[in-house]
């Protein structure tokens, strides 16, 4: 891809896009959200055309009209929102645009067994081909797009976070694949914000700043990580987290958790959570982490347990009755539980406390706009439009804006569910920040990270969840990444039966 331009309406997206990649190699995409990685790739795959620039195949130019023709070309994409169909079944989704028929008429045999050897290939021969999609996990559903990647036949396939909702036993799966795909003569893109990741899979890299190539052809394993970053944010950014400036007050619990269960995802969960103090849950993903803490706001009905705020029982199933008492939830996948992505920043913004700008169902426009636009600079929302619609925004503003709405409503107690997922490393240092900021403020904070490092980095306790009960309750200090994952792995242990090998990803 020689000098990529590629123009929105008041937005120059790519400004002159260099990307060279050869094949048999890893080749690892970097930049800030924001950098126009995501641009870039849709260009590639046929989704965007070009404004200006060249796209090269084997040294001949060519140009796709839409998305069937880069992948009549070799040229699969799997996107970081995956683009499944929850309603049809697994071994339909890998094959969907390409399904096997005779005389008109599909042949679900086929596919299912074809689906069934793909799926082997990936290391999860647990997922069955005739299961619905819907009922997979985000775990489950990122590998049957890898599969349909890899019933395509491609010779570039690109990986859009592809290990963001993975446990690490399965990113070594993923990363067993690549290494296959590599040995083949496959190439792959590979889009990363977790640095130790380039190192371990990428052969080279390139990186994006402002819609433009930065630096191309370097060494992913060889290159300083300070380098890296400097590249991407311009500044030196300490990837450090902060640390308690002032001492946790010896307060009564905020939040109380008591024998939380729900039946066939976790069962007696309990502890206290003080104001000021950060609580964090680690675990492999489909541990139960999320679920608990979609039913302490009442997003889920527990089937027993209690969950009590400032000592007064929450209704069970009732968000709103969790809201009022003072809790806020920044969801795990934000795009499609947390945002209107449609409406402008401040409407988001607002969204918990619109009660406090509307007088007899009516909306006082300005006074919300106003209080929602406060709130938004107080987490240094970029840009700083108040009306720009909140999908155009990069994921770490817009994972700000969730932020800023629970701001808005001065909740006591707030849920953060993997909060810096899809965010690159300059606004994960920011949202760090933000959440040191609000414990030193008094508000107390859950939060769930499959990033078992940042987990003990944020929190002054940790409770690691393992098959949905509490297997360790203890200060950060005390334990590392590899005690965590030896508690899980005993926890595994002790409960499987002798026959399980591994449990269906669901």
């Amino acid at each position: 891809m020689r000098g990529i331009v590629k123009k929105f309406p008041g937005v120059r997206a790519l400004d002159g896009v260099d990307l060279v990649v050869r094949a048999g190699e890893v080749h690892c995409l970097l930049g800030q959200n924001g950098a126009g990685k995501s641009t870039l790739i849709k260009v590639l795959a046929g989704a965007h055309g070009v404004d200006e620039g060249t796209i090269l195949w084997e040294g001949e130019p060519v140009s796709f009209a839409n998305p069937q023709a880069a992948l009549a070309t070799g040229i699969a994409t799997i996107y970081q929102e995956l683009d499944l169909v929850d309603g049809l079944s697994v071994a339909d989704n890998i094959y969907l645009g390409h399904e096997s028929a005779r005389g008109g008429i599909t042949r679900d045999a086929t596919m299912n067994r074809k689906a069934r050897e793909l799926l082997a290939r990936l290391g999860h021969s647990e997922i069955r081909p005739t299961r619905e999609v819907g009922s997979l996990s985000a775990a489950g559903k990122q590998i049957v797009s890898m599969a349909r990647a890899l019933s395509r036949d491609a010779r570039i396939i690109v990986m859009d976070e592809p290990s963001a909702v993975l446990d690490p036993d399965e990113v070594d799966g993923l990363f067993r694949v690549v290494d296959d795909l590599r040995a083949s003569g496959t190439a792959v893109i590979y889009i990363s914000h977790r640095l130790d990741e380039i190192r371990r899979i990428g052969d080279r890299l390139t990186v994006l700043k402002d819609g433009a190539t930065v630096a191309g052809d370097l060494s992913a394993k060889d290159t300083p990580t300070a380098e890296l970053i400097t590249l991407m944010t311009g500044r030196t950014v300490s990837s450090v987290y902060p640390r308690r400036t002032i001492p946790l007050p010896a307060t009564a619990p905020v939040l109380s958790v008591d024998g939380l269960a729900r039946v066939g995802e976790f069962s007696d969960i309990s502890f206290d959570l003080r104001p000021g103090e950060i609580i964090g849950l680690a675990g492999l993903v489909g541990a139960g982490r999320s679920e608990i803490v979609e039913t302490i706001y009442g997003a889920r009905r527990a089937s027993a347990g209690s969950v009590t705020v400032d000592g007064r029982a929450l209704r069970n199933g009732s968000v709103d009755t969790a809201v009022r008492a003072g809790l806020g939830l920044c969801p795990e996948e934000r795009k499609s539980q947390g945002l209107i992505l449609d409406d402008a920043v401040y409407r988001n913004v607002s969204l918990a406390s619109i009660s406090r700008f509307s007088r007899f169902g009516v909306s006082t426009d300005d006074a919300e706009k106003q209080a929602a636009h406060e709130a938004a600079r107080s987490v240094d929302i970029r840009p700083d439009a108040p009306e720009r619609i909140i999908r155009t925004l990069s994921g770490g503003n817009q994972q700000k804006a969730v932020l800023a709405r629970w701001l808005l409503r001065s909740c006591k107690v707030l849920l953060l569910d993997e909060p810096t997922r899809g965010v690159d490393v300059g606004a994960r240092a920011e949202i760090y920040a933000l959440i040191r900021q609000l414990a030193d403020s008094g508000v107390a904070l859950l939060v769930v990270s499959s990033d078992i490092d940042e987990v003990l980095g944020l929190s002054d306790r940790i409770l690691v969840i393992a098959d949905g009960a509490v297997v360790h309750d203890g200060p950060s200090e005390a334990i590392d990444a590899g005690g965590v994952l030896d508690r899980i792995i005993a926890s595994h242990e002790h409960t499987a039966s002798p026959t399980e090998q591994k449990g269906e990803v669901a």
